[in-house]
């Protein structure tokens, strides 16, 4: 099997004028496929742009399939940082038949890249292509850490949930229903209430998985980063943007998240030793003044990317000498916590041990956290993250 079987060609002359190419921006540094695929033996990249044309499922916002160009346009304009990048822009999956031919079109692309270490930068399209994205983790037999970042929870209330249509409304159930579960930690991020049902919420709740609400990261976008790091895949809806920096949705709210702020949480991801693919969704080119929207898009793919070649490959706990090791005990003494910071970035992450049925190779297991949770331990308390994590360990 070959990719070049999925995807169409970028229209490189129209994309990247003449006058546009300029030494330094990223559509001179980027090998696109515009008559020859990426050669991956003799010039592997790291990063590999995925354009996904589909919007069949749409909740509404049908024309987002159109809007991987449009972000690529502005994105190849933008100056490379300091550092050297290798990304291919392997152009745009095929359309296939029917939705279901492109959801197996683009798990297939995304597993045969993990496989190679490759990263996959998806752009939609509509955000039911998560769910594909989740699928390729399947034959890749990984446990997924998934975090959304969303004004919704995309779910939907049904007494036969079996039968529910996979749609940008939609596709959570179909991933929280999934056989084989693959799913050990689902977070949003960015919801808001009055868009949210609250029994979606207190479901959430008793599975242990997190939900954040805007309101609660509203200028403490830094307190999304242990979240973010825990990741294996993200999913970003444009629409958890305030419509005044990234209008171009047909499901656009007034409240949101900054467009600085959208850009910090692309850096933190990109940041992410342990993330393997990431997905931006919901760009309708239809609703885009001026282009703002896509620009803004593609300066998160930026800022993604800045984060990626400044990762600090700091995952504890090798070599040991790198962390440092803080235990303490709570008020009961019923448990010792035990958290380790890394003396290179100066990140925290707490050991929670695995049950006696647990990991036969493993006695604990790490969870990024907060500086906070250290002093919350060390006051007696046990913070909610452990006990969370710990009951999704039993």
């Amino acid at each position: 099997m070959s990719l070049i079987d999925f995807f169409t060609p970028v229209e490189a002359s129209r994309l990247l004028p003449e006058s546009a190419v300029i030494k330094g921006r990223l559509g001179t540094c980027i090998q696109i496929f515009t008559e020859h695929f990426p050669d991956f033996d003799t010039q592997k990249p790291d990063l590999a742009l995925i354009g996904v044309q589909e919007d069949r499922n749409a909740d509404g916002n049908i024309g987002c399939a159109l809007g991987p160009d449009y972000i690529r346009e502005k994105l190849y304009q933008l100056y490379e940082g300091g550092y050297k990048t290798k990304i291919a822009d392997l152009g745009n999956i095929r359309r296939g038949e029917k939705v279901t031919d492109t959801y197996i079109a683009l798990k297939t692309v995304v597993t045969e890249l993990i496989k190679i270490d490759i990263l996959p930068i998806i752009i939609g399209g509509s955000q039911d292509l998560t769910y594909a994205q989740y699928l390729a983790y399947e034959a890749l037999e990984q446990k997924v850490d998934l975090v959304i970042v969303d004004a919704h929870l995309d779910m939907e209330d049904d007494p036969f949930p079996d039968q529910i249509e996979t749609t940008s409304a939609s596709y959570l159930n179909k991933i929280l229903m999934h056989e084989p579960d693959m799913l050990f930690n689902f977070s949003n991020l960015g919801y808001q209430t009055y868009l949210v049902n609250q029994e979606r919420l207190q479901m959430m709740d008793k599975l242990f998985f997190d939900t954040h609400r805007l309101g609660n990261l509203s200028g403490k976008i830094q307190s999304t980063e242990p979240i973010i790091r825990n990741a294996s895949m993200i999913s970003f809806d444009v629409g958890a943007i305030r419509s005044s920096d990234a209008g171009a949705n047909f499901n656009a709210v007034p409240n949101g998240f900054y467009g600085e702020e959208a850009c910090q949480i692309c850096r933190y991801a990109g940041f992410n030793d342990k993330l393997s693919s990431i997905g931006f969704y919901e760009f309708n080119p239809a609703y885009d003044s001026n282009g703002q929207t896509a620009m803004l898009l593609s300066q998160m793919i930026w800022y993604f990317i800045d984060g990626f070649y400044n990762r600090k490959k700091d995952f504890p706990l090798h070599p040991k000498s790198q962390y440092l090791i803080y235990k303490t005990s709570l008020k009961h003494k019923e448990h010792e916590l035990v958290f380790v910071k890394s003396k290179k970035s100066d990140r925290w992450w707490m050991q929670i041990p695995y049950p006696t049925a647990g990991s036969k190779n493993e006695r604990f297991h790490l969870v990024p956290c907060h500086y906070d949770d250290y002093l919350l331990a060390v006051s007696g308390e046990m913070p909610d993250l452990w006990w969370r994590t710990y009951q999704k360990l039993v």
